[in-house]
């Protein structure tokens, strides 16, 4: 298969299961661009993501830069087209009759079941971050402690990601 079309393939097939946003798809995606088919290497993938979530804009740009550097422009177009299209129109039709259903058990399951995979999709995408970056237990800890200030107090989060800047900083991590 041409590799413009490969990518529109895989990226398309991704994003149907996109519960979370593109950063939910962070493990699938790295299965896929670096152990099947080779496209990337495992440094260049974790640099190309780190890239996309310094620059500002959507989580998805990961896609774009992945394209870019597989195959160019045309790529790069083609992955970002892949991520947005298909299911855009889908849910264009799904919502269509969404509606129609409010109340059903079904919809409602969908909804209530939707929410926890999405969730689980975001860990295995931020533990796949944690492992490539080797945080060790000393980054762990303060993971743990984040998550800790996060649940407990009313803290804005750019005064933990200050905290985890300065203890980075520091060479504590």
């Amino acid at each position: 298969m041409p590799l413009l079309a490969d990518l529109f393939l895989q990226f398309t097939l991704l994003f149907f299961v996109a519960f979370g946003g593109a950063s939910a798809l962070l493990p699938e995606m790295q299965r896929v661009v670096v152990e099947e088919k080779h496209w990337l290497d495992e440094t260049t993938f974790i640099h190309l993501y780190a890239i996309a979530q310094a620059a500002p804009g959507p989580n998805g740009l990961v896609v774009t830069l992945i394209g870019w550097e597989v195959a160019g422009l045309a790529g790069a177009f083609v992955s970002t087209l892949a991520m947005c299209l298909p299911m855009s129109v889908v849910i264009y039709f799904l919502f269509r009759h969404w509606e129609r259903f409010r109340g059903a058990p079904w919809q409602q399951a969908v909804q209530v079941g939707v929410a926890p995979l999405a969730v689980g999709l975001v860990f295995s995408g931020a533990t796949l971050i944690a492992r490539s970056a080797g945080i060790g237990l000393a980054g762990a800890g303060l993971v743990a402690a984040t998550v800790a200030l996060s649940l407990k107090t009313k803290l804005h989060p750019l005064w933990l990601i200050a905290l985890g800047a300065a203890v980075g900083a520091l060479g504590a991590v």
